[in-house]
């Protein structure tokens, strides 16, 4: 009898301290758990703030680049006798800073309108040799044409020859990024070209007053001493316009002084969280009365990478 009431006091401090394991291991997996759910929370309050950062940036910027490309217009509209081919002016709204630059978008060659031996050019001096620059002017042409300007052959036929998947256009560029489906025109050759082409001048002439080097370079004819003394001697507005033409001569093809109605404006935020937004947008003046302009294209930095 005593030996059995010793085994049955045995078995039941075996259980008891069992059972107090079990409850130790089961506490602290519960405080494990707890800690990880409130490490997860702290991460979401963290993303979440962050987001909410983000487009309060976002939601200022955006506000005061319109303000900048209204203040714009308003300066371009001033005097249609007068309109300046490239400016830059500053201001201040609320506790952020805004500069912005704005240029003449006929001081880009229109890839819908300009000559081939315009686009040949650019692409001669951003380093392609000329009968290669030659052949890719002829392949944007032909992809906004469908036709070989050269030759009588079919330019579609070009891109099935190629194993493409696609043809030509066969209508106007929508946009520059269209210039890497053209075929046979090298990435870094495009990725170059970038800046000095667009597709909302809609002229076939370039605006010296507001072009860059590399495109007043890409004139048919145009020598180094004419570049330096074009790059000499421009200012800032129409007064140089009769000594420019005067250089490149009266009958020299390709050139305008003329701004058009298409102006990229530049614009650089310096919010009061010290952040810097900048963003870049093609507006369109109307003179309609209603609307004094009309926006082609946006950019801004929160749009990712191009």
């Amino acid at each position: 009898m005593t030996a059995i009431v010793k085994i049955l006091r045995r078995a039941i401090a075996s259980r008891t301290a069992s059972s107090d394991g079990f409850i130790v291991v089961a506490v602290l997996w519960m405080l494990g758990a707890l800690a990880t759910l409130a490490s997860i929370y702290a991460v979401y309050v963290v993303n979440t703030a962050t987001s909410m950062g983000v487009n309060d940036d976002r939601l200022q910027s955006e506000g005061l680049v319109a303000a900048a490309l209204e203040v714009t217009a308003y300066g371009l509209t001033a005097d249609d006798k007068n309109v300046p081919a490239h400016g830059n002016f500053a201001f201040r709204l609320g506790r952020a800073a805004v500069a912005v630059e704005f240029t003449a978008e006929t001081g880009r060659i229109d890839l819908n309108s300009a000559p081939k031996g315009l686009l040949a050019g650019l692409f001669a001096g951003l380093g392609a040799a000329y009968p290669d620059a030659e052949y890719y002017a002829d392949r944007i042409v032909g992809w906004r044409t469908g036709q070989d300007p050269d030759k009588p052959n079919d330019e579609a036929s070009l891109y099935r020859t190629s194993g493409l998947g696609y043809g030509p256009r066969q209508a106007p560029f929508g946009h520059v990024g269209e210039l890497s489906l053209v075929l046979g025109l090298p990435p870094v050759l495009i990725e170059r070209a970038m800046p000095f082409v667009t597709v909302f001048s809609g002229r076939a002439e370039i605006n010296v007053l507001a072009a860059a080097p590399e495109v007043i370079a890409a004139l048919p004819g145009m020598t180094p001493q004419r570049l330096y003394a074009v790059l000499s001697q421009r200012g800032s507005g129409p007064q140089n316009a009769q000594f420019l033409e005067a250089v490149l001569g009266p009958d020299h093809p390709g050139v305008t002084t003329e701004s058009g109605k298409a102006t990229r404006v530049a614009v650089r935020i310096d919010l009061n969280n010290r952040a810097r937004v900048r963003a870049e947008a093609v507006i369109l003046l109307q003179g309609d009365g209603k609307e004094p302009f009309r926006v082609l294209s946006w950019r801004d930095d929160f749009d990712g990478p191009s």
